[in-house]
């Protein structure tokens, strides 16, 4: 990916929100940084866990099972919007730790209109795709999953606009304005759930009201927080034109970036297909399952999406052995968050399942679900890392190469051929052991070194990088590469 050089003259930006992570200890910045995304995370795992409890309270295990098919949808085109936006955050970052102000206003003007047109897009495709989709899918719940995907389709367009505006505010180091609106919304959601499902009795179609309009208090949340940093957006028409150039380069890193999300969510969807012939009570126990998964899920993605943003600043600013130590540190820290998670499931998941409901033929199939899948947050801790760096070199293809290997030749073959050996035991047991294949295809990444040369090469400044790469080796304290 293309970066210009330093402005001569050009000084830092900064404000009490934004962080500089090309200097100073990275345990720290890390730590720093993480800590109020994988608050965000565990927060949007309630988010998004509350639909599903209080429906499974009020309205019985076909709201469940209703819920979770939909939301396998939904969490596709949601991944869509975040890899689209991490192309820009990742341009964004690297402009900022070069300090390139123009450069980097372009490309958050491409970003933020390429993100309305496409959640307007996906908002009208999502509504009139519905029930087809959704009979491909074999949803035991269809009618009840039909209304929930079609209220929710509407949100599509704010759920673009916020993670716009919130990778905008990642790229330059601010990870705490996005958690405190994700509080605000996770809030806002739980109530207006208890209100319209609870006491107005109006079953999945409340629950998916009060998500979309918790999505739109989250877009304007967040454009409020990007009016306030006004060097960082200006609604005007040349401010938000669509560079060509930029938006090439965006969509370079963010459509693979979208594609290897999107092959995830998509393998899921075969495994939901799978399970979903086994009848309403293991699809509602898959449902449950998925649910408590994705909490431990988004602890590790949180680590990924702030090491992203501190590897992309130091790539920039061509600080290349302090990206690999950034990568490293924030794979030991993503090993101990796996290993807590899988005590936490194989001792609490009975309690952890009842949340949900209190049908026991449910809770043990989740529970049957959680304990064997589990297992994988191991293999999850270390490539989701290594794809990090991948990421921030504006690598996004092997990350998709990485990702179609893992949920497509292995999650979905494994699966379908696992369960003819163990039946739905089979299913999980692929599903735990699928990520390991990602692990040695980001060893084999990083080993190679391309992801420095290359970028060493785009911008024909071997001498600059030298001198750069000396910085670096002086504050980590040894740039040799035998000491990864």
């Amino acid at each position: 990916m293309a970066v210009t050089e330093k402005k001569s003259g050009s000084t830092p930006e900064k404000t009490d929100r934004k962080q500089d992570f090309t200097q100073g200890n990275i345990v720290r910045q890390i730590v720093a940084f993480t800590l109020p995304l994988i608050a965000s995370s565990l927060l949007q795992a309630l988010y998004n866990m509350v639909d599903m409890v209080i429906a499974g309270r009020f309205a019985g295990p076909s709201a469940i099972s209703a819920i979770n098919n939909s939301s396998q949808i939904l969490v596709i085109i949601t991944k869509i919007a975040i890899g689209i936006t991490t192309g820009g955050s990742v341009l964004i970052g690297q402009f900022y730790g070069g300090k390139d102000s123009k450069s980097r206003e372009e490309a958050t003007g491409t970003l933020v209109s390429l993100s309305a047109i496409l959640g307007i897009a996906f908002s009208l495709v999502l509504y009139a795709m519905s029930g087809v989709i959704l009979r491909l899918l074999q949803a035991p719940a269809y009618d009840e999953a039909l209304v929930y995907l079609r209220i929710c389709s509407a949100g599509m367009f704010f759920v673009y606009i916020y993670n716009a505006f919130s990778s905008l505010l990642r790229a330059v180091g601010d990870s705490r304005t996005p958690m405190r609106i994700v509080i605000a919304t996770t809030v806002l959601n739980a109530v207006l759930d208890v209100i319209f499902v609870g006491t107005l009795k109006m079953g999945v179609a409340g629950a998916a009201l009060a998500t979309v309009i918790a999505q739109i208090l989250s877009a304007v949340l967040s454009l409020a927080a990007i009016i306030r940093e006004k060097e960082l957006i200006r609604f005007t028409f040349d401010f938000l034109k669509i560079r060509i150039g930029m938006l090439k380069e965006t969509l370079k890193v963010g459509i693979p970036s979208a594609v290897q999300m999107t092959i995830a969510g998509f393998s899921w969807l075969v495994v939901t297909f799978l399970i979903n012939r086994y009848g309403t009570d293991i699809s509602a126990g898959n449902g449950v399952a998925i649910k408590i998964k994705d909490m431990c899920q988004l602890l590790l993605s949180a680590m990924s999406t702030g090491a992203v943003s501190v590897i992309a600043q130091n790539l920039g600013a061509r600080l290349y052995d302090r990206a690999k130590e950034v990568m490293y540190t924030a794979m030991k820290m993503a090993l101990v968050v796996s290993l807590a998670t899988i005590v936490l499931v194989e001792i609490g998941g009975p309690w952890l399942a009842g949340i949900f409901t209190d049908d026991q033929v449910v809770i043990a199939n989740a529970v049957l679900n959680m304990r064997i899948e589990i297992f994988g947050q191991v293999f999850y801790a270390i490539f989701l890392i290594y794809h990090a760096m991948m990421i921030g070199a504006g690598h996004s293809t092997f990350a998709m190469m990485s990702s179609f290997t893992n949920c497509i030749i292995f999650r979905v073959i494994l699966a379908v051929s696992f369960e003819k050996l163990w039946g739905l035991e089979g299913i999980y047991i692929a599903c735990a052991i699928a990520p390991f294949s990602s692990v040695p295809f980001g060893y084999l990444y990083i080993k190679s070194g391309i992801w420095k040369r290359s970028l060493i090469k785009q911008r024909g400044n071997n001498v600059s990088d030298e001198r750069a790469e000396g910085r670096s080796d002086r504050e980590t304290g040894g740039g040799d590469e035998r000491n990864y």
